[in-house]
């Protein structure tokens, strides 16, 4: 694929750009709407090969892949009277923004195909959830850190729910740090220590010969802190409402 348009700027919209202009290699045109004008410029001043157009229609005009990255809440306003012909391919990065909704506003038979990437795509490190399966943006995809296309739409909604637990993974490390400095230790110090510790842990997540469980289970000892940890917080009741937290959330995507 070599022009590829990007309709939305924001974080996902920048970290697609990061990715796709990452490392050597021939690298596609990218065409930028001006929404997110900030870091539009900015992206097109860094990569060559980048531009800024006038409006959204000349990102599909000029695109043959065009992934549209809005706010869910934004999409009526950003995609109004938009002309999507039936030759173009069209992702769609929106959380909770389903291909019959966005094909209604669009009111175009071209290819819909509704993906999940990361931010960690900036660097070709994520995985990248895909629904329906599709040559050209599985391709795309495997470049920058791997596709993994689902069976259906439901299978897609709780990988999307998934993706809604990253920031509490980092308020739960912010936390542990908050709690050091309370003890008497330099914040600094506490963040610098809580970085590397799971910096490590993350590492042990490439290890697929083991399960998480057995991962858990390999970094305790009977009667020792992390159990104690693990058995006194993530007790039935917290697991629970977590479970909850994500049906909630997934009855909501869908």
């Amino acid at each position: 694929m070599k022009r590829i348009g990007i309709i939305g700027v924001g974080e996902i919209g920048r970290a697609i750009v990061m990715g796709l202009c990452h490392g050597g290699g021939a690298s596609p045109e990218v065409f930028l709407s001006p929404r997110g004008a900030r870091t539009a410029a900015e992206l097109a001043e860094r990569y060559e090969g980048v531009q800024v157009c006038a409006g959204n229609q000349e990102v599909v005009d000029r695109s043959e892949m065009v992934i549209i990255a809005v706010r869910r809440q934004d999409r009526h306003e950003a995609l109004a009277r938009l002309r999507v012909d039936d030759d173009k391919i069209v992702v769609n990065v929106m959380a909770g923004v389903g291909n019959d909704d966005l094909r209604r506003t669009l009111a175009t038979d071209a290819p819909l195909v509704r993906a999940i990437p990361l931010p960690a795509i900036r660097e070709r490190r994520s995985v990248t959830v895909v629904y329906p399966s599709h040559p050209e943006v599985n391709s795309l995809f495997e470049q920058m850190g791997g596709a993994l296309p689902v069976a259906d739409e439901a299978a897609f909604n709780v990988f999307s729910a998934l993706t809604g637990t990253l920031t509490t993974h980092y308020m739960y490390l912010a936390t542990l740090t908050s709690w050091a400095a309370a003890q008497g230790v330099a914040s600094d110090d506490a963040d610098r220590y809580v970085r590397d510790l799971f910096q490590g842990v993350g590492r042990a997540l490439s290890d697929e010969t083991r399960s998480l469980h057995q991962l858990a289970a390999d970094h305790e000892t009977p009667n020792g802190s992390n159990e104690r940890i693990r058995t006194t917080w993530f007790t039935p009741a917290n697991s629970e409402a977590l479970n909850k937290a994500l049906d909630d959330l997934l009855a909501d995507l869908k």
